[in-house]
């Protein structure tokens, strides 16, 4: 009997790229493959895409699937398409002792196909586009057991309505994980210490006002019970997790735009708190469309501390 083909020469969008072993299993609890990861992306890229363009991509490699090994990869592979594109930028304080290093950047769809052929799970990116500011700041709300998604929904909105007295807007998604990240759109026009500064001044009052349920403190001992705000993800050397990007789980669960309408109802518990899998975050951008759209627009500049 014929061996079945196990790469295929694909063109997209006038690119020209392989993909291979579209049948081996990337999620084993589930069975889903890595052709099932590709089609993800190829049907989510629409939304995607647009918060992927103009920033360095970090991604979380998993070639044997979630349950083998896995590795961070900044730098651009062996066998990087020439139509690939690539950013040379300074990686200061690098483990590798690298001044620099090729980013890739996705762009376009064949790029993002030829990320996700690579097995690269997971998207993370800066709060920055190349050669600029930040122009998001991100909160990472990050629940220490027995505080779970419930809790960090409550924390949320106290977060969201102190944003909003310093007139920011933040947008709310799961990190598909265990935990949640808020979005808040900025002017772009400040270096990352000015806002990672502002992000701590804000997670060390709501710490204050709420001692037993929140803490600002990155030591792992105060944590238990509580939820960490973790500001210092404003760091210029840090990423998150990208929107509707899928994560090394039992089951490819994706970090989910929410309603602020659903996110006062996990933490109410009208609505179970959850991360949600690949196929409903494809049938929620039908239903919503990009509900963080607007963080593709700038917004206002933080207040000076």
């Amino acid at each position: 009997m014929r061996k079945p083909r196990e790469r295929y020469a694909v063109q997209i969008e006038g690119r020209d790229l392989e993909v291979s072993n579209l049948d081996k299993v990337m999620y084993p609890a589930v069975g889903f493959t890595k052709g099932e990861v590709i089609d993800y992306y190829t049907r989510i890229a629409p939304v995607l895409l647009p918060h992927l363009k103009d920033r360095a991509l970090t991604r979380i490699r998993f070639p044997n699937g979630v349950d083998g090994m896995h590795f961070f990869e900044k730098n651009a592979p062996g066998g990087t398409p020439s139509w690939v594109r690539l950013e040379t930028l300074p990686v200061p304080g690098s483990t590798k002792a690298r001044e620099t290093i090729d980013f890739v950047v996705v762009d376009e769809l064949a790029t993002l196909v030829w990320v996700a052929n690579l097995a690269s799970l997971e998207l993370h990116t800066p709060q920055w586009r190349i050669g600029r500011d930040p122009d998001l700041m991100v909160v990472d709300l990050d629940p220490g057991a027995p505080a779970a998604l419930k809790e960090c929904c409550a924390v949320a909105m106290l977060m969201r309505d102190r944003l909003a007295d310093d007139g920011l807007t933040a947008y709310p998604k799961t990190s598909g994980k265990k935990g949640m990240q808020l979005c808040v759109p900025i002017s772009g026009t400040q270096d990352a210490e000015t806002v990672s500064g502002y992000a701590k001044q804000v997670a060390e009052e709501l710490s204050a006002q709420v001692p037993g349920s929140i803490t600002a403190k990155m030591a792992k001992a105060v944590r238990p019970g509580k939820v960490f705000i973790d500001w210092s993800q404003n760091n210029a050397a840090k990423t998150t997790v990208a929107p509707y990007s899928l994560r090394a789980q039992d089951s490819p669960t994706a970090s989910t735009p929410l309603t602020w309408d659903e996110v006062a109802e996990m933490a109410l518990g009208a609505e179970a708190a959850r991360q949600f899998g690949a196929a409903e975050v494809l049938e929620r951008v039908d239903a919503h469309g990009d509900l963080l759209a607007d963080l593709l627009e700038p917004g206002p500049a933080v207040p000076a501390r």
